[in-house]
C-alpha cells in the first residue's frame, strides 16, 4: 500500500492545552436560571431560541483570549496553545457556545459536549495541563483523580481591553507544590513550619497540580525570549507571579523548589499574612490560582481567581462532595 498523502493525525503533545467548561469562559447566569427553575426542556428551547444572540464574556474569557492570543509566536509546528471545550451540554444546546466562540473571535475549533456528563475524564488523552470551570462538583471530582483542576469563582472584575499582556499569578503550597508543608502548618503551627522549612530548605517540594502547566507557560515565555532576541523592538507580554503567605525563612525552599524543577516566576511576593487581595489589587493578574477559600474572598473581588481544591485545607469538602 502506497503511503504518498497520508495526513499524521494532529498532536496535542508539546503544546499548552487547556480544557475550559462553557461556565467559565462565558456568563451562563440567565442560562443556569432557566434549567434550575423550568428543566431540561425549556433550557433546551431557550437555547434554541436564542442561538443567535451570544453569550457574555464571562469570568475566564479574558484570560482565554490573552492567552490565545501569543500564538501569534507558533511556528511550523502548530499553535503553541490549545484551548477545548469541555462542557455538559450535548451538541444541540452546545451550538451556542461554538457560536459564541465564533462571534467573539476566539480560535478554539475543538470542543467535547456530553450530556449531563462532565467531560474531564478525557483530559489525559487530550494532553491537558489544566481544566477550568465554575462547577464545583466537576473541579472536585477531576481533582479526585489527580487531574489538574480549578474552579473559577464569580469575579466583579471587568476586562478593560487595554493591551494583550497576560499576568497569571499562583499561590505556592497546594498550587505549585503539594501540601506536606501546609500539613505541617496545620498540625504544628506557624513556628513548626518554618523550623520544619528551614530544616528541608535545600530539599525540593513535590510539585502540585498545577507545576506542569507554570512548565508549558514557561515554554511559551521562553519562545517570546527568541522572539525578542531576534527583534529587539519585541515586548514582553506574558509575565509570572507568585504571591504565597510564606516568608522569611521559608521563601528559601519554594525558591529552591523552583529551580529544582527546572520552572521559573518573574516575580514573588512573599507576604507572611498580609491580605493578597491588596497585592493583587496592584499586580492587576489576569488569573489567580489558589487552594484556599479564605484568600480567593478578597482576591476575587480585584481579580479573576481560580480555587483549586487541593490538599489538606480542602480534604473535608473533597469528602463531602
Amino acid at each position: 500500500m502506497k503511503s504518498e498523502g497520508l495526513k499524521l493525525p494532529y498532536s496535542l503533545e508539546n503544546r499548552l492545552v487547556i480544557g475550559i467548561a462553557s461556565s467559565a469562559l462565558f456568563d451562563l447566569t440567565a442560562s443556569d436560571k432557566v434549567f434550575r427553575d423550568h428543566g431540561e426542556d425549556e433550557y433546551r428551547r431557550y437555547q434554541e431560541e436564542n442561538l443567535e444572540n451570544p453569550l457574555e464574556p464571562g469570568v475566564a474569557f479574558p484570560f482565554i483570549r490573552r492567552l490565545l492570543s501569543l500564538n501569534d509566536l507558533s511556528g511550523d509546528d502548530g499553535p503553541l496553545v490549545e484551548v477545548i471545550i469541555l462542557s455538559r451540554n450535548d451538541p444541540d444546546t452546545g451550538l451556542r457556545v461554538m457560536k459564541s466562540v465564533e462571534h467573539h473571535g476566539l480560535p478554539i475549533t475543538r470542543a467535547v459536549f456530553m450530556q449531563g456528563k462532565s467531560p474531564y475524564k478525557f483530559m489525559p488523552v487530550l494532553h491537558m495541563s489544566l481544566f477550568m470551570s465554575a462547577n464545583p462538583t466537576d473541579v472536585k471530582e477531576a481533582m479526585a483523580r489527580n487531574l489538574p483542576a480549578g474552579q473559577v469563582l464569580p469575579s466583579i472584575y471587568t476586562e478593560d481591553g487595554s493591551d494583550l499582556d497576560l499576568r497569571i499569578a499562583f499561590d505556592f503550597d497546594g498550587v505549585l507544590a503539594d501540601d506536606a508543608s501546609e500539613r505541617v502548618m496545620q498540625t504544628e503551627g506557624l513556628d513548626g513550619f518554618h523550623a520544619h522549612e528551614t530544616a528541608n530548605a535545600v530539599t525540593p517540594h513535590s510539585p502540585g497540580p498545577l507545576r506542569d502547566f507554570l512548565k508549558q507557560v514557561n515554554k511559551i515565555q521562553r519562545r517570546e525570549e527568541a522572539r525578542r532576541a531576534a527583534d529587539s523592538g519585541y515586548r514582553i507580554r506574558l509575565h509570572v507571579a507568585i504571591v504565597t503567605a510564606r516568608n522569611a525563612p521559608s521563601h528559601h525552599r519554594a525558591l529552591a523548589s523552583l529551580k529544582a524543577w527546572g520552572v521559573t516566576v518573574n516575580d514573588a511576593f512573599f507576604l507572611g499574612g498580609i491580605d493578597k487581595g491588596a497585592v493583587l489589587s496592584v499586580l492587576k493578574p489576569h488569573i489567580f490560582f489558589d487552594d484556599q477559600q479564605g484568600h480567593l474572598v478578597s482576591t476575587s473581588q480585584v481579580a479573576p481567581s481560580v480555587h483549586v481544591p487541593f490538599g489538606v485545607v480542602n480534604t473535608q469538602s473533597l469528602l463531602d462532595a
